[in-house]
């Protein structure tokens, strides 16, 4: 007989605290890490991790795959990328609660932020719930390849109680009541914490302000209240800069944090942010950052969206068939023709203010998943073309598939190493499930270990490691992963520190429905386990399906 079902052997340990690693074997018994060490007897299976690495799964404690996992049981794109446990229902968007007559204000909330089609919606998802806590049963359910935490979502909450009028104004003394006992039940069933968003960028799909934006301060604090009177849970706000004359934001998630004891989790890209995050440590307050390696951006083509879509003219032009496109743009006169107009505009309205023109300087010819890329300018500039005529030119080579990258502010490596290096902010920030056309961030724990760690060295290997293991761990409370240690489950990665990477993004059509988004794998990863079973094997999924939902603190309490 033997003793364990899986032995991983001959491998190097990264255990996900940041010290140095060592040579061991892991033994796995029901799901769990059984024993790390020499291992004489052979496991059920065994697993050759002769030049990798061992290491934690990874954690994501930003995405938005709380509609994907209904018909994604892989849970792509972030299996691909090591993460074996995700947290999801932030910025206050959430398939849960719902009553059965009114789902389309849910939809209404997320569809456009999450840019995933309300088609793709209907056909993915068979609504079985009405509370929160029936969302979370119907998680448990249903089969998943990766583990999952959920929050419950702010605008959720609202249309929930109030029905249209969440778009329209603030909520009743009742309505407030009736929000606060759903949000207990859904503390008490197991959701991890409470989300909102408060920023202009967030609108529903007829440019209304989503949900939670019509709620007033003193109903976030209620809620928020909720949270500290129960001992449990995180609360995630995304927001703008307090304008001049109004109450300044930072000081009012301090006051929050102290007089709740509730820990406030906020977007970490900036220096002002990381001063907020050293003035509350020094006050007593608990609030995180979420911080993000590669700076948040989105991807254009001209088989997905581009930045001159919103010209009439080019609008008119990019509704043809792909093969007409293509003809088009093999004419010089129409190539003459879109670029003056590109340069002209106008651009009109965008989310928060005007939009803009691309800034070729700064969008990026996405020839290889990891820097460096050429910026669009530079490369117009090796051809003596306009960088549009550049862009076009692109297109026709690569069958209009070639990517192109631009951040929504421009990109500091230095800047970045300090929000990375914070000791009070978390890697991981992917929104994975959401901007699936636009975005592939899903990606980002690849990234730094391609990018940061070896072409760059500005974090050793152990330090990354323990930046997407440990530290996302702590800050949601998850006491039995994170690490590499015996007892603890055994949600673990095996790869190859010299070739883990990204692989380029592909676009595909496997949404309900057929609708597209971008897909990204990696190389390098020859095993990842999640609960003792391996889910992928060099770049391929099995058939296995051991991810579960984790609960929350009060639901794990009972």
């Amino acid at each position: 007989m033997t003793s364990f079902d899986t032995v991983i052997r001959n491998g190097t340990i990264v255990d996900g605290t940041g010290l140095a690693p060592y040579r061991a074997d892991v033994g796995i018994v029901g799901g769990r890490i059984a024993e790390i060490g020499r291992i004489k007897e052979r496991g059920t299976t065994d697993l050759d991790a002769e030049g990798h690495v061992v290491t934690p799964g990874f954690i994501d404690g930003h995405t938005h795959m709380d509609a994907q996992v209904f018909w994604d049981e892989l849970g792509t794109n972030s299996c691909w990328h090591g993460v074996t446990t995700v947290v999801m229902g932030h910025c206050g968007f959430t398939l849960a609660p719902a009553l059965p007559d009114a789902r389309e204000l849910v939809v209404r909330n997320l569809e456009r932020a999450e840019d995933i089609a309300p088609a793709a919606l209907a056909a993915g998802i068979d609504w079985t719930w009405t509370s929160f806590a029936e969302y979370l049963d119907t998680l448990d359910r249903i089969p998943k390849g990766i583990n999952y935490a959920a929050n419950i979502g702010h605008s959720a909450l609202r249309t929930y109680v109030m029905g249209e009028r969440a778009f329209e104004g603030e909520a009743t003394d009742d309505e407030l009541a009736a929000m606060k006992s759903e949000l207990s039940d859904a503390l008490h069933a197991g959701a991890y914490g409470f989300t909102t968003s408060r920023t202009v960028h967030h609108q529903t799909s007829d440019d209304r302000p989503v949900a939670s934006r019509l709620a007033s301060w003193d109903e976030v604090v209620q809620l928020v209240e909720v949270l500290g009177d129960l001992g449990a849970g995180n609360f995630q706000i995304v927001s703008d800069p307090s304008p001049p004359g109004e109450p300044d934001k930072d000081a009012q998630y301090r006051e929050l944090s102290l007089a709740t004891g509730v820990p406030v989790v906020l977007a970490a890209m900036n220096d002002a942010t990381l001063a907020e995050l050293d003035l509350a440590a020094d006050v007593g307050a608990r609030i995180w950052g979420l911080t993000h390696p590669r700076g948040i951006g989105a991807f254009s083509s001209f088989r997905t969206q581009l930045p001159f879509d919103r010209l009439p003219e080019w609008r008119e032009f990019r509704t043809l068939p792909d093969e007409e496109q293509q003809r088009g743009l093999r004419d010089p006169e129409v190539v003459t023709r879109l670029v003056k107009i590109a340069d002209e505009g106008p651009y009109g309205a965008a989310f928060g203010g005007e939009a803009r023109p691309p800034e070729y300087d700064r969008m990026r010819v996405f020839d290889s998943p990891v820097p460096p890329n050429p910026t669009v300018a530079e490369a117009a500039a090796t051809r003596g073309v306009h960088p549009v005529e550049l862009m076009i030119q692109l297109a026709l080579e690569s069958d209009m598939r070639q990517l192109f990258w631009q951040t929504f502010s421009p990109f500091d490596y230095d800047r970045t190493l300090r929000c990375l290096r914070h000791p009070n902010t978390v890697m991981g920030f992917s929104d994975s499930g959401a901007h699936v056309s636009q975005m592939s961030d899903a990606s980002i724990e690849t990234h730094l270990l391609a990018h940061f760690v070896r072409d760059r060295q500005d974090f050793t290997l152990e330090e990354a490691v323990r930046m997407l293991t440990l530290e996302p761990a702590r800050m949601f409370g998850f006491a039995d992963r994170g690490l590499l240690r015996e007892g603890l489950v055994a949600d673990l990665n095996v790869f190859d520190p010299a070739t883990v990477g990204p692989a380029m993004p592909e676009l595909v059509f496997d949404l309900p429905g057929g609708a597209r988004r971008l897909s990204q794998k990696a190389l390098g990863i020859k095993f990842t386990l999640v609960a003792g079973e391996v889910l992928i094997a060099d770049g391929e999924a099995t058939e296995v399906r051991a991810g579960r939902l984790v609960r929350g603190p009060l639901a794990t309490r009972a």
